[in-house]
């Protein structure tokens, strides 16, 4: 389907630093009688519909609902799941058709079919949430269902992307009998077709998962169930784990837990480190009468210290960004450090004086309390501090919980507001276009017209994605003249779990999203 010269799944450079002593008899993986795996994340879920979702919820849907493609194990490009095949048609990447596998069936017994996935799709943008995955569907002009298993999608223009847009968990595939078309659903009855059905569910504490009988697709689980329970932070996570309260932690690991992990050993926990994808940046909003002014974006550009964000909040778990396409993926550049170089308060006070800012400017800058863990405050206390050491600034800190502070900034209330990204799919496109435009995935409009209307569009006419280098670059360098993003790191992946439990190192796909299928307990020794 597609010819990518390079390697994008992070997971696949996973090594293992065990703290496991001696020698070990793995099984087959064959699911046991030990009751659920218990997987602890500090990412709770903002919403179980998928309409409404383009953040971590992503994290369950992947798990409990299906796409017509997603990513097996060792996968680098969108693989068939609930399709049986899918390929584009024509020479110009503008017409998609999948065919569903025969017999496809919800957990609740109703009929998947092709209706199903059209009035998926189409709810996506008929309810067309602010900051939701309707953003994805840009190049999207119409779907058509022929007959029962197969669906055509027509673009208004060429996309390569569009397969791997359609293996994100937000293109998850609904019952039209459960869900509205023209509403989100509120409860928390969630009926699916993934490798699990969702049995129970606690906002913010947990979600019971259980074997979907009805399930067709690529996925082989290594388990009967799995229990997620959701954490305020890092330390109480890690505490559940090390009582065997949980069997694996993912997301949420606080730096200090990490390298109490990697430093101390144990006889009884491993933990698993691979590459990531994952980056954290400021966005500013152009509706405030500071964050508006570029002399003001570029003098705390110039002022941020990536590397002492990295160290002292951090403590090296995660490496500085200078550009919102992370290292490993084709395109990535170090545009901000090409232009700004190492942190200087000099370059930043001439910059501001230049735009005739000579007083200390004002700036509040929020933050979320419960999404990108445990160190999140401390990173802004560093930045605070950095920014009013400068002399430059006076910054005021403010923070919410998860969902309220999305509300507050898809309605535009935050000068300046941290933000995670975790790819929606792994290709550089993935960490510009849901930035920019005028519906995009910060609920900022950002028009950006040369990357929108000419850089993307020449990019997604090309199935080979090495030869778009070009294009990415240029877009990086516009995002850093305008610096209305500022990127600050580049996350690492780490999984920990008791002794008795594999299969960490095969559990994250491409977009490091972990597979819950793919965990399982050892039997022998």
């Amino acid at each position: 389907m597609f010819n990518r010269n390079r390697c994008l799944r992070p997971a696949v450079a996973i090594a293992s630093i065990s703290l496991v002593a001696g020698c070990s008899v793995f099984s087959d993986g064959s699911p046991d009688d030990k009751g659920p795996i218990v997987v602890g994340t500090t990412s709770a879920p903002s919403t179980l519909d998928p309409a409404a979702s383009w953040d971590g919820s992503w994290e369950l849907f992947r798990n409990i609902y299906q796409t017509l493609l997603a990513y097996p194990n060792g996968a680098t490009t969108p693989q068939p799941d609930a399709a049986e095949s899918c390929k584009f048609t024509d020479d110009t990447n503008s017409t998609y058709r999948c065919v569903l596998r025969p017999g496809m069936k919800f957990a609740d017994g109703d009929t998947l079919d092709a209706r199903a996935v059209k009035y998926s799709i189409d709810r996506i943008r008929t309810i067309n949430v602010s900051g939701g995955p309707a953003g994805l569907l840009g190049s999207l002009d119409r779907v058509q269902a022929l007959g029962d298993r197969e669906i055509v999608f027509h673009l208004n223009k060429p996309d390569a992307t569009f397969p791997f847009v359609l293996a994100t968990p937000a293109m998850s595939i609904v019952d039209p009998n459960d869900y509205p078309a023209r509403s989100l659903r509120k409860d928390d009855k969630v009926f699916g077709s993934g490798p699990y059905a969702l049995k129970s569910y606690e906002d913010g504490k947990k979600a019971e998962l259980v074997k979907n009988d009805y399930y067709k697709g690529f996925a082989q689980r290594r388990n009967n169930a799995v229990t997620i329970r959701y954490f305020q932070d890092s330390a109480a996570m890690v505490k559940a784990l090390r009582a065997k309260q949980i069997d694996v932690t993912y997301r949420g690991l606080a730096a200090d837990d990490i390298i109490a992990l990697q430093r101390q050993g144990s006889k009884d926990l491993q933990l698993v480190e691979g590459a990531g994808t994952d980056i954290s940046y400021l966005v500013f909003n152009p509706k405030d009468p500071w964050a508006q002014k570029p002399a003001v974006r570029k003098a705390v550009a110039q002022v941020v210290d990536r590397p002492a964000i990295a160290h002292n909040v951090y403590k090296d778990t995660v490496d500085p960004l200078y550009s919102m396409v992370p290292k490993g993926l084709t395109g990535h550049t170090t545009g901000y450090f090409d232009n700004f170089g190492d942190p200087s308060v000099a370059k930043a006070r001439k910059i501001l004086s230049g735009a005739g800012i000579t007083q200390k400017v004002p700036l509040t800058l929020w933050y979320t309390t419960d999404r990108y863990g445990s160190e999140t405050a401390q990173e802004f206390q560093e930045l605070k501090s950095q920014l009013e050491n400068s002399g430059l600034f006076t910054i005021t800190l403010k923070s919410r919980p998860w969902k309220t502070y999305v509300v507050g900034y898809q309605k535009g209330e935050y000068p300046v507001f941290g933000r995670g990204w975790s790819p929606d799919f792994p290709d550089a496109d993935n960490f510009i276009a849901p930035f920019v435009g005028e519906q995009n995935a910060l609920g900022t409009p950002y028009p950006a017209p040369k990357i929108t209307k000419v850089l993307l569009p020449e990019s997604r006419r090309e199935s080979d994605r090495a030869n778009v280098v070009k294009q990415f670059e240029q877009a990086q360098q516009i995002l850093v003249n305008d610096a209305r993003l500022l990127p600050l790191w580049q996350g690492k992946q780490y999984v920990a779990a008791s002794d008795d439990i594999s299969g960490g190192e095969r559990a994250l796909d491409p977009s490091t999203i972990m597979m819950m299928w793919e965990l399982y307990r050892k039997t022998s020794w």
